[in-house]
């Protein structure tokens, strides 16, 4: 059919409709905006800080990279007495950013894999932090890791790309990660390193 048979009221229509169509390319970086759920949402923030993190990066040919922990900055170490709500974030972030690296093209090395599988009654495992039981470390060019600064309402966190023989920085990124990650049910509050729980009451 012909263009000019239609009536001009359809007419009118589909050149509404054909101008009220959204472009193809449209910013990546929106995603960013939309509302996200809290809870089971640790991935989603992993995802969006190795996206800065790696945005101006690509994998160097036959480098090895480590993905470790990521520490509080004013102590540098984990603290299992800490009771912050995002306290086990550092080594989430380890796990996470070894997936979002490997998805993407660099090859990570798993430095807590054993020599043999650990048997016992009721598993198995290759994985270990006894020194003892870990393999030959092969060589490693580049480190993933970074710093938590601990906040009553979440976390700020704050990611590198360190190279291991001069110690440059060869990539940054920085993202906030809320205390509701973890906790959805009940309002949590974090004061002088003690956690405080209360109900919402919406």
């Amino acid at each position: 059919m012909r263009l000019g048979c239609l009536p001009g009221v359809l007419i009118s229509a589909l050149l509404i409709t054909g101008c009220a169509s959204e472009p193809a390319g449209q910013d990546v970086a929106q995603a960013d905006a939309l509302p996200v759920p809290p809870l089971g949402n640790v991935e989603y923030h992993t995802y969006v800080l190795a996206n800065e993190l790696f945005a101006n990066l690509r994998p160097a040919r036959q480098a090895r990279y480590a993905v470790t922990g990521f520490v509080p900055a004013d102590t540098m170490r984990f603290n299992r007495e800490h009771q912050h709500p995002l306290m086990m974030l550092g080594h989430q972030l380890e796990q996470g950013m070894i997936t979002e690296a490997t998805k993407r093209g660099y090859t990570t090395q798993e430095f807590t894999l054993t020599n043999d599988i650990i048997m016992s009654e009721d598993s198995d495992r290759v994985l270990s932090r006894d020194i003892e039981q870990l393999s030959d470390i092969e060589r490693v060019d580049y480190y993933i890791t970074g710093t938590l600064v601990m906040q009553q309402a979440g976390a700020v966190v704050n990611a590198r790309v360190i190279n291991a023989r001069n110690k440059d920085i060869v990539a940054a990124a920085t993202r906030f990660f809320p205390a509701e990650l973890f906790w959805e049910e009940e309002r949590v509050t974090d004061r002088q390193g003690r956690l405080y729980r209360t109900a919402d009451k919406g």
